[in-house]
């Protein structure tokens, strides 16, 4: 008997009772096509200071090597588009996926609950949880596995809700009915390409420059931003503008998981309230936040150099 499809439809039952949005299925195989791309994107020097990148290439693009044995990957979406009522009062702006707890421990604590429970309900079932800070493309897993199509700005985007979602993976050694890709459906569009404050999406081809991104800048970077560093006026902790001007997001739904819940700390900051942040202030506003990887004087740099734009 034919388990695949029956196990397939469990864990997607479980998963909407975690509170994922979306679940889709995968084999677990060598990424061959995406090993050279992702070759010649670091050899392009597109990861700039992230070296990290660099790292664990076999792992990043075979499975097998993260989990003896693999056969599936279980991609899942997490919804984390804010509220329409909240909304930042200043003009220094932190990226929305930021504006709640930090996604890595609530995605990662979902994802072992799942495990869990697919180990309780179908037996002897080795697995392993991943979210983008382990060496694992993520993006590529999701849309191999049906949850949408790589946009132009790298973004995974689903047709019906868009691209506001935080992305997990199962990788586990049981056999289960894969799911099938979807259509591109970015078509002419050049919104994000056009809209890109520092012209770090490729104008023909699904890249971003990872070294010309603002995310990359104001958080990745752990040193002095050159000062021939592309000019930017407002974000200083990640950047939104490819994904607000997507037409897509017109379909993004407000997430209702607490974590995600903006703080009205980071939200009700004003600009002199940033400009005169001390240690002790940023220390309690980033409690449990993703706001913390750049460390107090990381964020009074980038306000710094969004200031010093704006004189």
């Amino acid at each position: 008997m034919d388990n695949r499809p029956k196990y397939a439809h469990l864990i997607k039952l479980e998963a909407k009772r975690l509170g994922f949005q979306f679940c889709g299925i995968s084999k677990a195989e060598p990424l061959h096509t995406e090993a050279n791309l992702l070759e010649q994107w670091l050899t392009a020097n597109n990861h700039g200071e992230m070296q990290y990148m660099a790292e664990n290439f076999d792992k990043r693009i075979d499975p097998t090597l993260l989990l003896p044995g693999a056969k599936s990957i279980v991609s899942l979406m997490l919804n984390y588009y804010p509220q329409p009522e909240s909304k930042q009062q200043s003009s220094l702006l932190i990226s929305k996926y930021a504006w709640g707890r930090d996604y890595h421990k609530v995605l990662k604590s979902k994802l072992k609950q799942l495990l869990q429970y697919i180990q309780t309900e179908i037996g002897a079932v080795n697995g392993r949880a991943f979210t983008d800070s382990a060496p694992i493309m993520d993006k590529v897993w999701a849309v191999r596995s049906g949850l949408g199509w790589l946009g132009k700005n790298t973004n995974v985007i689903h047709p019906k809700a868009g691209s506001f979602y935080f992305i997990g993976e199962l990788v586990l050694d049981l056999d289960l009915q894969a799911d099938a890709p979807i259509r591109d459906h970015c078509g002419t569009c050049t919104r994000c390409i056009d809209a890109c404050p520092t012209q770090a999406i490729s104008a023909n081809a699904k890249i971003v420059d990872g070294s010309k991104c603002i995310s990359y800048y104001t958080i990745e970077l752990k040193k002095a931003i050159p000062t021939d560093a592309p000019a930017w006026t407002d974000w200083i902790f990640g950047c939104d503008v490819c994904q607000d001007v997507c037409p897509w997001n017109k379909f993004s739904k407000p997430s209702i998981d607490p974590d995600f819940a903006a703080r009205p700390q980071l939200l009700n900051k004003t600009d002199r309230e940033w400009l005169e942040l001390t240690e002790d202030v940023f220390n309690t506003i980033t409690e449990g936040s993703p706001i913390r990887r750049t460390g107090y004087e990381g964020i009074k740099r980038n306000i710094e150099r969004v200031r010093s734009r704006k004189e």
